[in-house]
């Protein structure tokens, strides 16, 4: 996309990207059936190239890059639009309130947008929309019957289990979302009853679809439905007039006959399965690119003028065979590609043919055996597909793609960039330069060791350290193995720099053993950092509190974690999680607040509370059973406090601006 000027094709992806999140903000505005926020959201797509120069962009908050896609946002003004229009009561109101806890915009943004949007008073908008809903919990989140507390609120901390890391004592204050059963408006329109900012905004359920009687199409058939049509109507006069030659042999000989969908000639549909319309880009088109991901990768291999392989793997994306074993992560459409794919990798590799495939959204790993009748793991495995979602990759995330992976062992393509690769030991720290892996021509590199993920058996973690030349990914980056095509990249810190560091690698130490918990969820990054350092009692040292979040290609179903490290545990041994949430923003860069703690026992054999904040935290409370002298209460982001052994505690806290937070029981 040129600058000032959105497509069809890029307004297309932005939509198969973000399709959830518009059809959420569009079913929050409308306020009543969800049938209705889909249709809004697929009549959004434009008819011809459009300019973008006078979009109202959110501006930065401090600290933080601007990195709103302009075909998003794009898109996002015509949903509001849509949804705002004709007479609807509230809807202005409801927009600025969905605009405000779902799109985390500030005022003067949700003001600007709402003003694009046709609104006439923007103010009253949120003015209105400057009440809160009545928080409900979480499926599998207990609410406290307590009444509030007019301390600060209540939360708890507890004994861990011995011989294990303790349970969660604790919790990271995600945001909540309500349950299945609401109403359609609950969750999105502003409660009257309540007072302003009494509690964090619940967020909607992750899709309205299940409300719906029916399914909806999903985005990427809508996608390529509305292609399909524009390609067939510029091509229906031929159509007509050349009508015996749609049954030409090529549509109907050959081995994988049976196998092919029906295609009209001319179609995006049937050029997808051609493999000479498969693009391949140059060896060194990556050095010249204005974006260096995926899409710059050659394509490689010793079987890349394979046409027979290359159809048979187009053909299976297409519509796979029974006999074709499919996986995708969570979150990965498994339709086919649009149109023609990129060609990335083509060749031999233990025993299999392997195919890989890249349509801008996902990328497409097809392995078959070389021989189906030796007897061997590539010909008892057979044919397979795998799909994984990898829109938005950036440099750092397209070192390498996981080409083959045996029961013990993965091999990876690099990227064309990459001049070192090496294996490094996770669990030691100060194993900073690893083993170097030697890699074919091709740019697969040896076998590297899977991690082992039975239960206390976490005695070393493989990790991949990719360094790139000065024109691409010139810092060491490191990835792990999680299950997934791509494999994990790892980082450290507010702004999630590579987790190469000496700190960094400390913390990652104490965390490596809890990465099984993410295996198979698609995840895309493991970000960790420190949020408070502690003073030990009983002169026990130091102790580091570290919040790590595993982010996911698909935005939903990311995990967060706290953990208490102290600095005299051998490293390698895993941190205790103090607590856990799942699909929150918590542990990232636009919810950094942490309140968590833990009971604890010295070498002296005393107990303590600990607990500990982030460093937006000024004041710390500790209220329950089996204090020693009762609540206790410290300045600052760290707290601890004599305790008995089976001591419950509840944590609160006050923040600079004045508000406050608590943990749950």
């Amino acid at each position: 996309m040129s600058e000032g000027t959105l497509d069809v094709e890029q307004a297309e992806l932005a939509l198969v990207e973000h399709y959830e999140r518009l059809v959420r903000l569009a079913y929050c505005v409308l306020g009543d059936s969800p049938r209705r926020a889909h249709a809004v959201t697929r009549r959004a797509l434009p008819r011809r190239c459009t300019s973008t120069a006078a979009l109202p962009r959110p501006q930065p908050r401090p600290g933080e890059a601007q990195d709103e896609d302009p075909a998003y946002v794009w898109l996002r003004l015509r949903v509001l639009r849509a949804a705002l229009a004709g007479p609807r009561g509230g809807a202005p109101a409801r927009a600025a309130y969905a605009l405000r806890h779902l799109e985390r915009m500030a005022d003067p943004d949700i003001r600007q947008l709402l003003r694009a949007a046709r609104v006439k008073d923007p103010d009253a908008a949120l003015e209105e929309a400057g009440t809160e809903v009545t928080a409900q919990p979480a499926p599998g989140i207990p609410d406290s019957q307590e009444p509030p507390d007019p301390e600060g609120g209540s939360g708890s901390a507890g004994p861990p289990d011995p011989g294990r890391a303790p349970d969660p004592q604790g919790t990271l204050v995600p945001e909540r979302a309500p349950d299945a059963g609401r109403t359609p408006d609950a969750g999105c329109t502003p409660n009257p009853e309540r007072t302003p900012h009494a509690e964090r905004a619940p967020e909607p359920q992750a899709t309205p679809c299940p409300l719906c009687k029916t399914h909806p199409p999903h985005p990427l058939d809508l996608v390529r439905r509305r292609r399909y049509w524009r390609a067939a109507g510029a091509s229906v006069f031929a159509a007509v007039v050349c009508a015996g030659m749609l049954g030409v042999p090529g549509d109907t000989w050959g081995p994988d006959a049976a196998a092919r969908p029906p295609l009209v000639r001319g179609t995006d549909q049937e050029r997808a399965l051609d493999p000479g319309a498969l693009v391949r880009a140059g060896p060194g088109d990556w050095r010249r690119a204005a974006r260096v991901d995926f899409a710059a990768w050659p394509a490689r291999g010793a079987l890349i003028r394979d046409e027979s392989l290359l159809r048979r793997a187009l053909v299976s994306w297409a519509r796979p065979r029974a006999d074709v074993r499919v996986g995708a992560t969570p979150g990965t459409p498994q339709g086919p590609p649009p149109g023609p794919a990129q060609l990335l990798y083509a060749g031999r590799l233990d025993g299999s043919a392997v195919v890989l495939l890249y349509d801008g959204l996902r990328v497409a790993r097809y392995s078959e055996p070389l021989d189906p009748d030796d007897g061997s793991a590539a010909a008892k495995d057979g044919v397979s597909l795998e799909l994984a979602r990898i829109a938005g990759a950036g440099t750092a995330a397209s070192g390498a793609l996981a080409v083959s992976r045996g029961q013990n062992e993965v091999r990876y393509l690099t990227a064309p960039w990459i001049t070192h690769a090496a294996e490094v030991d996770l669990l030691d720290p100060a194993d900073t330069a690893g083993r170097p892996l030697s890699r074919r021509e091709d740019g697969v590199t040896e076998p590297v060791p899977l991690p082992v993920t039975l239960p206390r058996h976490c005695e070393s973690w493989p990790g991949l350290a990719l360094r790139g030349s000065p024109g691409a990914a010139r810092d060491v980056q490191l990835y792990t193995d999680l299950g997934e095509l791509t494999p994990a990249r790892l980082t450290d810190g507010k702004g999630r720099a590579p987790a190469t560091g000496t700190g960094a690698r400390k913390r990652l130490a104490h965390t490596a053993c809890h990465l099984p918990a993410v295996l198979d969820r698609g995840v895309k990054a493991v970000n960790s950092w420190q949020f408070a350092r502690q003073r030990l009692p009983d002169g026990d040292g130091e102790a580091a509190w570290v919040c790590t979040r595993a982010g996911t290609w698909r935005g939903a179903g990311a995990r967060a974690m706290t953990q208490f490290q102290p600095s005299a545990a051998a490293p390698g041994r895993p941190g205790a999680v103090t607590s856990r949430a799942e699909d929150t923003r918590a542990c990232g860069p636009r919810a950094p607040e942490v309140l968590t703690g833990l009971l604890w026992k010295s070498t002296e054999g005393h107990w303590y509370v600990l607990a500990a904040a982030d460093e937006g935290v000024t004041r710390l409370r500790a209220r329950g059973s089996g204090l020693v002298g009762g609540p206790a209460e410290a300045a600052g982001n760290t707290l601890a406090v004599r305790a008995e052994r089976d001591a419950s505690a509840r944590l609160s806290a006050t923040r600079a601006d004045g508000t406050r937070a608590r943990t749950q029981r």
